[in-house]
Parts: structure tokens; C-alpha cells; sequence
């Protein structure tokens, strides 16, 4: 048998996806390198880099402080480069977006609300981000987020432009 080596990535220090096409156009495929991604994209810039329907994996570049966001359904964060704090404010029912609403909606400045706390989360630690709580992100260094969540306003898909180059 031989022996596999698990080699993990990060911002710093990572190696180009890649695919094998057969007889298609890549851009039908959803792969992509979220190192690659978060390196070439601007600070919390929500990028598709996996997509079934209307579920996406977003990824996110962290650094500094994010805007306040708020989503009518649960998501999910998971830090696969640096430490990220996750903030939480359970704030008022007419700031929660409508049930027919998708994905996350960027608040306009600090949400009024109730502190619920705050997770502090490093490489591999995965962080609810509950339906009705408005969150921000904050990291000191450059790091890697991927959210699971559902394709909204805010989802950007040019993956295939900074991977396929």
C-alpha cells in the first residue's frame, strides 16, 4: 500500500488547483483553490468557490474588520487559514431579513442589539452563525474563511477569473 501524505494549504503557502477537462468548458465546474481565491481578493469579499442550486460555499479573505452582516437562516464559518473573531448581536426581528431573502445582508454600520458573545476560532474550528443574529468578523493578520450558506446579493462568482489565468 502506499503511503498518502496530507500536505494543508494556506494564504501563505499553497499550490494552484487544477482540473482535467474532458471535451467541456471548465468555467461548468466549481473548482477552485480557496488559498488562491482569498489571495487575490479584496477583504471579506464573498467569493462562490463551490455551488449545488442555490447552496454555495463562499470564501472569504479575513483581515481587518468586517462589515455587520444578518441572514434568515443559519450558516456556517470555518477558519482554514489564521484566527478569526466571530462577534454576535441578537438585534431586533425588522432588521432580519424576509424568509424569502437569500444569503447574507451587509448591515449599514453597528446593529443595535443584545451581545451574545464572541468565538474566537483558529485553523479548522467551525463557527454557527445563527438565523436573526447580526455577526462581524475581525482578524489582526490575514487569514482564510469559507461560509456555508445560500447564494445571495452579496455572492460574487469570478472564480473561473482568478483561477482559470
Amino acid at each position: 500500500m502506499t503511503d498518502v501524505t496530507t500536505v494543508f494549504g494556506s494564504l501563505r503557502d499553497h499550490q494552484k488547483g487544477r482540473i482535467e477537462i474532458i471535451s467541456d468548458d471548465p468555467r461548468n465546474y466549481v473548482f477552485s483553490n480557496v488559498f488562491e481565491v482569498a489571495g487575490k481578493s479584496k477583504p471579506y469579499e464573498r467569493v462562490a468557490v463551490g455551488k449545488n442550486f442555490e447552496y454555495v460555499i463562499e470564501c472569504l479573505r479575513a483581515e481587518g474588520t468586517s462589515p455587520w452582516y444578518v441572514c434568515a437562516h443559519d450558516e456556517f464559518a470555518l477558519v482554514m487559514d489564521g484566527k478569526v473573531e466571530v462577534r454576535l448581536l441578537k438585534i431586533e426581528d425588522r432588521l432580519v431579513p424576509p424568509p424569502g431573502k437569500n444569503g447574507a445582508v451587509q448591515l449599514a454600520g453597528q446593529p443595535a442589539g443584545r451581545r451574545m458573545g464572541t468565538i474566537t476560532a483558529g485553523r479548522g474550528h467551525m463557527a454557527l452563525l445563527p438565523k436573526g443574529a447580526a455577526y462581524q468578523f475581525h482578524a489582526d493578520q490575514a487569514g482564510v474563511l469559507t461560509l456555508q450558506t445560500i447564494q445571495g446579493d452579496l455572492t460574487i462568482e469570478r472564480w473561473a477569473d482568478i483561477c482559470l489565468k
